[in-house]
């Protein structure tokens, strides 16, 4: 019997749905999906919103086993963190350095140790990750290969909403005048995704120009990237990338990406 295990931070959405969904086609009926509802403070630096993020375990629990988990596993910071914050904690490494890293500086280092502890807890054959926060993604599965977890990591196309909005816990932040502006990020990463014929200058022209002058737009960064390194994509690159952006929406820190064949 195979194991299953889809780790979130609750306030559980279709996207969420997605992922369990695929986890349960892995497994199959007879094996065992888990999700994991943790809001990990080692994620969030200060002045982050670690206190302003949703939190609804009742509905959490009763969405899992509509999504067609078997089990919610949804431990306080005090059972994860019994002595306090851990004082060894695994290290990101150059991959976390830049885009979300050098924006929320040591959120991959408190990410990969919790995942490293729900990998131990859980002990699953799969692990299964949203594609929209594709450096987590990369990380996790470089974590994986290096350190020798015994498991395979999967990761499921971002859901959207039928206008292009990726799925997040944060959008219920948004008033309906900046959900409306927010379809600016989808929208800029379709255009450089339709220009990836024409090379990866064409594809970072064509995306910051859908952005420019986006309003109730602030923008962290919009690059394109190797997605083995996570590192800048180089003017003559080829092949596989990811287009990502990340930008505040009046209050709200919003990512999304998209994956591309620039050629």
């Amino acid at each position: 019997m195979d194991n299953a295990v889809v780790m979130t931070m609750g306030a559980l959405h279709e996207g969420h749905a997605a992922l369990v969904r695929a986890a349960r086609k892995q497994v199959g009926r007879d094996g065992r999906v888990a999700v994991t509802v943790f809001v990990n403070p080692l994620q969030f630096g200060a002045g982050e919103d670690l206190e302003r993020y949703p939190r609804s375990l009742d509905e959490d629990v009763r969405l899992a086993g509509e999504m067609g988990a078997d089990v919610v596993f949804a431990p306080s910071a005090e059972e994860m963190y019994p002595n306090g914050e851990p004082l060894v904690r695994l290290s990101a490494g150059p991959m976390g350095a830049g885009f979300e890293g050098a924006s929320r500086p040591g959120h991959f280092d408190g990410m990969l140790t919790v995942v490293a502890k729900l990998l131990h807890i859980t002990d699953p054959d799969y692990a299964f990750f949203g594609e929209k926060d594709a450096q987590q993604l990369a990380i996790v599965r470089r974590m994986v290969a290096d350190l020798d977890f015994d498991v395979e990591v999967v990761g499921v196309p971002t859901a959207r909403e039928e206008d292009g909005l990726a799925l997040s816990s944060r959008n219920r932040f948004l008033s309906d005048t900046e959900r409306g502006q927010a379809l600016a990020l989808s929208k800029a990463l379709f255009a450089g995704r339709d220009a990836g014929a024409q090379g990866a200058k064409a594809v970072r022209s064509a995306a910051a120009d859908a952005l420019d002058g986006a309003s109730g737009v602030t923008l962290d960064y919009l690059a394109l990237i190797d997605p083995d390194s996570f590192t800048e994509a180089p003017d003559d690159f080829r092949g596989e990338a990811v287009l990502a952006v990340a930008a505040k929406v009046g209050s709200t820190r919003l990512i999304d990406n998209v994956r591309i064949i620039v050629r």
